[in-house]
């Protein structure tokens, strides 16, 4: 089995966090001003988060595709 997908929700803060691989990363905007998605220092995602994941509810499902960063 590959790494462990860690899987995290804050439910005072309305929050989801998902992480790929546990390491030094940041987290930049997408195409969704609820979530963001975390990319190590090569640009490669390695989670992404969603705030507000209850205002959600009752709407259309929430999608959005990560997309990687073209390279230098």
């Amino acid at each position: 089995m590959g790494n462990a997908i860690r899987v995290w929700y804050d439910a005072d803060g309305d929050y989801l966090e998902v992480l790929f691989d546990r390491k030094k990363g940041y987290f930049r905007e997408t195409e969704n001003d609820a979530v963001m998605e975390k990319v190590d220092d090569e640009g490669k995602s390695i989670g992404f988060s969603v705030l507000r994941v209850s205002a959600f509810k009752g709407q259309h499902p929430l999608s959005i595709t990560l997309k990687p960063q073209p390279s230098a």
